[in-house]
């Protein structure tokens, strides 16, 4: 064998773990069949404590509706970017 190279089968890249998929569609299950629970326990929260169910629906939603990731855009060596328009159409 030799050195840095892989041998033998393997899984091909980027297909998923069986477990890892099994345990994620149960999950979902879980949560589909818990809906109406989940909303009866949000409101029960919030009769005493509203922020706190904001708060709770707002961490639960993040798995429905992922954060999109900040990116920040700079210049060369973290400067300003400068733009140039120009108008190419006929007068």
């Amino acid at each position: 064998m030799a050195i840095g190279r892989k041998t033998g089968g393997g899984s091909r890249q980027g297909v998923p773990n069986k477990t890892t998929v099994d345990v994620r569609e149960a999950i979902a299950l879980i949560a589909q069949r818990n809906v109406v629970n989940f909303e009866n326990w949000l409101n029960q929260v919030a009769s005493e404590d509203p922020g706190k169910a904001a708060e709770l629906y707002l961490k639960a939603i993040e798995y429905h509706i992922p954060k999109l990731a900040r990116t920040e855009q700079t210049g060369p060596n973290g400067g300003a970017i400068h733009h140039t328009f120009e108008w190419l159409g006929s007068t």
